[in-house]
Parts: structure tokens; sequence; C-alpha cells
């Protein structure tokens, strides 16, 4: 099955009620309120400025799921506004570690159960160390990938930090 093909008809489910991501139904079963936008996908940009223009989102509130690997703790996860950069030595310094560097896109699903474009903080095959930016705190609500490639979920950065046991942290 080429990935196109593997995307188009993912897309046709996840549109649909019937089915939902691992994000969603954690997120429900736990209670947490929350909505989802969805939208389309150019897979020749998968940028998340282009997210934000195609949901009408502020960019400062749609936040990218960033997967590292760090010398002491192993993956690492940090939840950033898509218009910044993650600082890879106070990164390091936060989690623990010497030094944390960027996993290869082809280690994304393994490690975490998600693709590139659809890595979502929630609902990963395991649990990892998270750290979201702390700017996430002057916002009601914020931006965080469903889990899918052209949906995202918008919800209190509370109920993120709640239940990725994460913790908010200055990452930029």
């Amino acid at each position: 099955m080429t990935g196109r093909y593997f995307f188009k008809l993912m897309q046709r489910f996840f549109s649909s009620d019937k089915l939902k991501t691992n994000a969603i139904r954690i997120l429900e079963s736990s209670n947490i309120k929350y909505s989802t936008i969805t939208y389309d996908v150019n897979e020749n940009d998968l940028s998340g400025e282009t997210v934000a223009k195609k949901i009408n989102a502020l960019p400062e509130t749609v936040f990218k799921t960033l997967v590292t690997l760090g010398d002491k703790t192993g993956v690492t996860i940090f939840c950033i506004p898509i218009i910044s950069e993650l600082n890879l030595k106070r990164s390091a310094i936060l989690s623990e570690n010497k030094y944390i560097e960027m996993v290869k896109v082809k280690d994304i699903f393994n490690l975490t159960g998600y693709i590139r474009g659809g890595c979502s903080p929630i609902g990963m095959k395991k649990k990892y160390p998270t750290f979201i930016e702390e700017t996430a705190l002057i916002f009601d609500e914020i931006y965080v990938s469903a889990g899918i490639r052209g949906m995202q979920v918008y919800l209190s950065p509370l109920d993120l930090q709640k239940i990725t046991s994460a913790q908010f942290v200055n990452l930029i």
C-alpha cells in the first residue's frame, strides 16, 4: 500500500464519527473537554504555519510535537509553538540530559505510533517525559495534533499537561 493511498484511506475513515485517533479516545475516556478541526493536507507542505492558516488560528496557539533522544533519558517529547525553535541546550538541561538530538523522521512512527505531521503528544505507544513551552499558559486553549495529518485538537493547556503528565518550562 503506497503512502498516498494509505493517507487517503485514513482521511476517509477519520472524517467519519465511527473511528477516532488514539489521542481522541484518550481524551474522551478521561472526560477532557476538547474540540477538533480538520483541514486538507498537502503532503508537500506539512509546516505548522500552513496548518495555522488552514484552521484560521493564531500561529502562537498552534503547538508542534517534537520527538527527541537524550543521552541519559532516551526519548523525550517537547511541545512548542509552531513559530518557535526548540533550544536544544536548554531542553537537554531541563530533561536531565547532557545533550539531546531530534529523532530521525523514519523512527518517529516506531517510537510514538504517529507519523510526521500527525504526531500528537497524547496517546503515544509509551509514556515519555513530556515538556510544554510555558507560553501555552497564556492561552485558554491551544491546538496540538490529533494524531493524524489533517486534524488538530483544541484543548486547555492545563488539560494537555494533565493527560500527558507534562511539565511547563521555558523551551525557546
